[in-house]
């Protein structure tokens, strides 16, 4: 079984006057998608990325999307010049878990269409800048409807 699960990422209050985007694919054959300058309000990214049967009772995800090994799979939201802003001082990912999904949860989803999976994740770093690395201080995965 491989099925879609719609995502949404809601970066909260990044800087202003900086390109985000989602990493699709890897290496040197990425592209970024979605891609949004922020100004004052947060920016959302709806996607969705792949789920199937994983060896053990869980679930795998993957795609183009998706990346990092099984235990420990991610999504990166590329930053400034590497969501193509070649003017931009910033050159930064970040990391966003998909670790803490449960089980139970992939299943509500895919039983239902008007269910969408959504993390609100903050998008200034303490020095100011865009939020880089793997995400810290962000409440996780939730079930919201559409």
């Amino acid at each position: 079984m491989k099925e879609e699960l719609a995502v949404r990422i809601i970066l909260e209050s990044p800087p202003p006057e900086v390109d985000f985007g989602i990493q699709k694919g890897s290496g040197n054959k990425y592209e970024t998608i979605l891609k949004q300058r922020s100004s004052e309000n947060d920016l959302v990214f709806e996607f969705t990325i792949l789920v199937k049967d994983g060896k053990t009772s869980s679930y795998n995800f993957t795609g183009p999307y998706v990346h990092g090994p099984v235990n420990e799979r991610f999504i990166y939201v590329d930053i400034g010049t590497a969501a193509g802003q070649f003017n931009s001082p910033w050159t930064r990912r970040l990391k966003i878990p998909l670790r803490d999904i449960s089980s139970e949860t992939v299943k509500q989803i895919l039983a239902n269409s008007f269910l969408i999976l959504e993390t609100k994740v903050p998008g200034t770093a303490k020095d100011g800048g865009p939020n880089c690395a793997t995400v810290k201080h962000f409440s996780g995965w939730h079930l919201v409807g559409r």
